[in-house]
């Protein structure tokens, strides 16, 4: 054992005690999957050494580094150390140390998606249909659209026939340029659970007229009724008409007027940004092609959609301020705080007029 290492029930007191943390699953990509047992950000051993100032950016912030028991956080642990990391640890034995006894007990660096919207789920009695009975509604005729809450990515890889591409926090954005009346039915898809159930119940509290409900277990419940996926493209989001942004300023308001949201001023985020004694996220809900065209300096591309059920594999630093960054119509970063408040972040919003940015630059 050496100065940096520390044992599972020292990880659980830190996890306890409300102070500043950055917990590293180090493991390959494909060996955590979906989340680490901790839903610690996952940050694979190669890439430590170059991107943990990105997801860190303080070097005085108590980190810890978990492997797989291969030893591979020791290793890294030290020459953080004499690279200037001053509170960096790793945990003995790594993830089979953290599993052994089992995981249910045990807190965690998140709360983890599924059981937080679930809890959503009972609360607000989020309406649910399933593949079966939306394939029925289509056999009929019914006026009816599927909204994929997914990245596009994912959406492009495999998706119920006919939906439409429109990520979680680019919802009421799209909303009314995409759904055609208030009498169409909208159905919200991702891969399982989270981000449809967010979604729709985004709509809801928003305010949309029109009925509004989650496929029950997304793409996967589509299979398992014996019904094909389709690939590709197919149909995504447009930029925004006018109707639809006045559209997305009205509904964003009326999700976010029970929030309490702190709203800052760019002077702000930079002065908690070079905060020697607290860590603070930038983070920039809209699209990635928006952040390529004109983003703040020192700004993450965090995708709202994202952020929602993941949060996570961005937020590396637990207790961390964290400023949600969109355009003067912040429709995106009042979605994502009003999820993620609910979760215990301390949130703060932060919006820039980036078209003006760009008309003065060309």
């Amino acid at each position: 054992m050496t100065k940096h290492s520390i044992d599972k029930a020292t990880l659980i007191d830190w996890l306890g005690d409300r102070l500043e943390l950055a917990v590293l699953d180090i493991r390959p990509a494909d060996e955590v999957g979906y989340a680490s047992p901790l839903f610690a950000t996952n940050l694979p051993a190669e890439r430590v050494e170059a991107e943990l100032d990105r997801f860190v950016p303080r070097r005085v912030v108590r980190t810890v580094l978990v492997d797989g028991g291969d030893g591979a956080a020791e290793a890294l642990a030290a020459r953080l150390a004499q690279a200037g990391w001053i509170d960096l640890h790793f945990l003995e034995r790594g993830i089979p140390a953290w599993v052994d006894g089992g995981v249910e007990a045990l807190p965690t660096f998140d709360i983890p998606g599924v059981p937080f919207v679930t809890k959503v789920r009972e609360e607000r009695q989020t309406p649910v249909i399933t593949a079966v009975e939306l394939k029925a509604l289509r056999d009929r005729g019914e006026d009816v659209i599927v909204l994929d809450t997914r990245t596009l990515s994912e959406f492009d890889k495999a998706h119920v026939p006919g939906a439409v591409g429109v990520p979680g926090a680019e919802l009421l954005l799209r909303f009314a340029d995409i759904v055609p009346t208030a009498e169409t039915k909208v159905v919200i898809s991702c891969a399982g659970l989270p981000r449809a159930i967010l979604g729709a119940q985004t709509l809801i509290d928003a305010g949309v007229a029109n009925a509004v409900s989650y496929l029950d277990d997304g793409t996967r419940g589509w299979t398992d009724a014996g019904f094909e996926l389709e690939t590709g493209r197919t149909a995504a989001y447009g930029e925004p008409t006018e109707h639809s942004r006045r559209f997305a300023k009205e509904r964003g308001e009326r999700l976010s007027a029970k929030d309490g949201l702190t709203f800052i001023d760019r002077q702000t985020a930079e002065r908690w940004n070079a905060d020697p004694s607290r860590t603070t996220y930038l983070l920039d809900v809209r699209t990635p092609e928006e952040f390529e065209r004109a983003h703040l300096p020192g700004s993450i591309s965090s995708e709202g959609g994202q952020l929602l059920g993941v949060s996570y594999r961005t937020i590396a630093v637990r207790g961390a301020r964290v400023v949600l960054v969109d355009d003067l119509l912040g429709s995106r970063a009042r979605i994502v705080a009003h999820w993620l408040a609910l979760r215990g972040f301390e949130i703060a919003v932060l919006l820039h007029d980036f078209e003006a940015e760009q008309r003065a630059a060309a």
